[in-house]
């Protein structure tokens, strides 16, 4: 049995619940452990009471060094100085052999297994942006992504995930300093560092925003395995923004409509469980085309400006 971790808070908890239920689909051998970032996700989750699940209160969590820096770090630095504590936690409190992090906005479309099992003897797994060259971030995102690494409760495994806890928990912030970034950066050497990483192959492994233009997802050749929903989000007025990263109609058919549409039957399923709050994370619509309309201009001229009305996933072809 595989064992994953994740975190996210009442925000993020539509977007999480996809993830679960993607996972769940194409694999029936796992449990996840989610660490709920707020007490608004953390009654929902319990309430929930989902099968292949344990959920994990930030009480539970969080120790002296992480309450210690809490207060330094914005509520987007403290999660990401939290994602290899939480690894670090799920291997340790329940004795597992390993633990596969994932992150919330992830979608999987088929087995992650075959990503897995690519690791062979190597005790942690490690994913590239792969960057389209237009859009290519390396030299201030890193070349690697925090969203799916995989890291077994072994010493090469835990030497790895220690210096990572401490790296983050001693910074850890949402700007590019000193060749760091968040908790990012701090992999882009790792394969030199440590002789126990493998970086993955398989490139149905790690298809987001920022490099979905390399693939045709139509081809039957192309096993997507998961897509990462980067940057997505639920606006005022029943909009959704996809971000600004240039998609074709595919993308759109493949990956968006399918999304957009089990968030909303998520949405309507807590609503009667919870009609008093929202868990999308509804943000206030500030559109570009007011704050920098020159920008603006260039990105709906690429075809990079994606807001839509949510209606345009849900209607009936």
């Amino acid at each position: 049995m595989y064992s994953y971790c994740t975190l996210f808070d009442s925000n993020y908890l539509t977007r999480g619940l996809a993830m679960y239920e993607s996972l769940k689909h194409h694999s029936d051998n796992f449990h996840l452990y989610i660490f709920a970032f707020d007490d608004k996700s953390h009654v929902l989750l319990k309430k929930l009471d989902l099968k292949y699940c344990t959920v994990i209160s930030l009480r539970e969590f969080e120790n002296e060094k992480l309450l210690a820096i809490k207060p330094s770090r914005t509520k987007g630095e403290y999660c990401w100085t939290c994602t290899p504590s939480t690894i670090k936690y799920t291997l340790e409190k329940y004795n597992l052999e390993s633990c596969i992090y994932l992150d919330a906005d992830l979608y999987f479309f088929s087995n992650p297994d075959v990503l897995i099992k690519e690791m062979n003897d190597k005790s942690v797994l490690i994913t590239e942006h792969r960057y389209t060259p237009k859009y290519d971030q390396t030299k201030t995102s890193g070349k690697y992504c925090v969203q799916f690494m995989s890291f077994k409760n072994n010493d090469e495994g835990m030497k790895v995930l220690n210096w990572w806890v401490d790296a983050c928990i001693d910074w850890c912030y949402a700007r590019f300093e000193n060749g760091k970034f968040g908790d990012q950066k701090y992999l882009d050497d790792w394969m030199t560092r440590f002789e126990c990483v493998h970086e993955l192959q398989n490139l149905g492994g790690g298809v987001a925003p920022w490099n979905v233009q390399q693939y045709d997802l139509s081809d039957e050749n192309f096993k997507l395995v998961f897509y990462h929903f980067h940057n997505f989000k639920r606006l005022e007025n029943n909009k959704v923004d996809l971000g600004s990263y240039k998609l074709n109609k595919s993308d759109f058919e493949i990956l968006y409509k399918p999304y957009v549409r089990h968030l909303e039957k998520i949405t309507q399923f807590l609503k009667t469980i919870d009609g008093e709050n929202d868990y999308n994370g509804i943000v206030k619509n500030t559109p570009l085309q007011w704050k920098d309309p020159i920008r603006f201009a260039l990105k709906k001229l690429k075809g990079e400006w994606n807001i839509f009305n949510k209606q345009y996933f849900l209607r009936e072809d």
